[in-house]
C-alpha cells in the first residue's frame, strides 16, 4: 500500500510547489488598446470613494484596513451598483489617464466585492472559485481567474485586468502599488480613489507608502542584508532587471537610511529572503 502512494504523493507535492515561484506574465490583449486622449471627459467613481470613506481604516502611515462585516451588511447594494456602472462605461472612448484609474478602482472594488460575498474568510486564497481543478500559477487558490466582470461585452477575470490590460499596456511598476489583494502583505488599499486627473501624485503616494514600510523593505540589524516583500521576487521585471535598475527604483521612494544602503549595496542587492502576509486586511479578524 505505502509503494502504491508513493506517485501520488510526489504529483500533488509537484502541483502544490509550483505556484510559489510562479507568476503571471504580461501578456497584452490588443483588443484594449483603443482610446482617446482628445476627450477629457471624468469617471465618476465617487459611490467607490463613499464606501472607503465609510470602511476604510488607516491603521498606520501606509497601511489600512477594510471593515468587510460592516460593510457587507450596509454597503453591499452600493457597491454592486457601482460595478455595474463600471461595466457600463465604454472605456474604449476615454483617455489613457481615465482609462487606468477606471481599471485600478474596477480591480480593487472588484476585490472587495469577492470578499464580501465570502465574508467570513482568513484568506482572500480561501476563496477558491477559479475554474479547473488546478491553476497553476502564483495564484493557484483564490479568485483571480474566475471571470467576475464583463467590460464591453468582454469577460474579465482580475488576473486579466492586472496581467493583461495594467501591466502590458501602461508598464509602469507603481501599478503594483496601487492594486490591492485584500492581504495584510500588499500594498495598502488607498483611501482615496484613483483619479485620472491626478494620477502621477496617487501612484508615487502609493509606492512611497509601501516601499518606506517593512511590509516592502526590512534591513538586516547590522546592514549586510535586505528582507523584501515577495512582489519584488514575483514581478522582478517590472521594478528593474538589473539589480542596480531595482535600486534605483526603491532608492526613488525610500527614506534616508535606505536610501543611503541601496547606494553602497545597490549594484549587487545581498537579499536574505522574501516574506508575504496572505492573512485577510480585515479591521475586524
Amino acid at each position: 500500500m505505502k509503494h502504491l502512494l508513493m506517485p501520488v504523493l510526489i504529483t500533488l507535492w509537484v502541483i502544490v510547489s509550483v505556484p510559489a515561484i510562479a507568476a503571471p506574465d504580461a501578456d497584452l490583449w490588443p483588443d484594449w488598446q483603443a482610446h482617446d486622449d482628445s476627450n477629457d471627459a471624468i469617471i465618476d467613481h465617487s459611490v467607490w470613494q463613499t464606501i472607503l470613506d465609510h470602511h476604510l481604516v488607516v491603521v498606520s502611515s501606509g497601511v489600512t484596513a477594510f471593515d468587510y462585516a460592516g460593510a457587507k451588511s450596509s454597503s453591499l447594494t452600493h457597491l454592486s451598483d457601482y460595478l455595474n456602472a463600471m461595466q457600463a462605461v465604454k472605456i474604449d472612448a476615454y483617455n489613457r489617464d481615465q482609462q487606468m484609474a477606471f481599471w485600478i478602482n474596477l480591480y480593487n472594488a472588484q476585490t472587495v466585492a469577492v470578499v464580501m460575498d465570502h465574508y467570513p474568510v482568513d484568506s482572500i486564497r480561501d476563496i477558491d472559485i477559479s475554474p479547473g481543478l488546478f491553476s497553476l500559477g502564483l495564484f493557484s487558490s483564490g479568485p483571480w481567474d474566475k471571470k467576475l466582470l464583463t467590460v464591453e461585452g468582454r469577460s474579465l477575470s482580475l488576473n486579466d485586468i492586472e496581467h493583461r490590460i495594467l501591466r502590458p499596456i501602461w508598464q509602469d511598476a507603481r501599478i503594483h502599488y496601487a492594486l490591492n489583494c485584500a492581504s495584510i502583505g500588499c500594498p495598502a488599499l488607498a483611501a482615496t480613489a484613483y483619479d485620472g486627473t491626478r494620477l502621477e501624485e496617487q501612484l508615487d503616494k502609493a509606492a512611497l507608502a509601501f516601499i518606506q514600510d517593512e511590509r516592502a523593505v526590512r534591513l538586516a540589524e547590522d546592514g549586510s542584508e535586505i528582507e523584501l516583500s515577495s512582489i519584488f521576487d514575483w514581478y522582478r521585471s517590472d521594478f528593474g532587471k538589473s539589480d542596480a535598475a531595482f535600486s534605483d527604483h526603491l532608492a526613488r521612494y525610500a527614506g534616508l537610511e535606505l536610501a543611503t544602503w541601496l547606494s553602497v549595496h545597490g549594484e549587487d542587492l545581498p537579499i536574505s529572503f522574501y516574506h508575504y502576509d496572505w492573512s485577510l486586511n480585515d479591521s475586524h479578524p
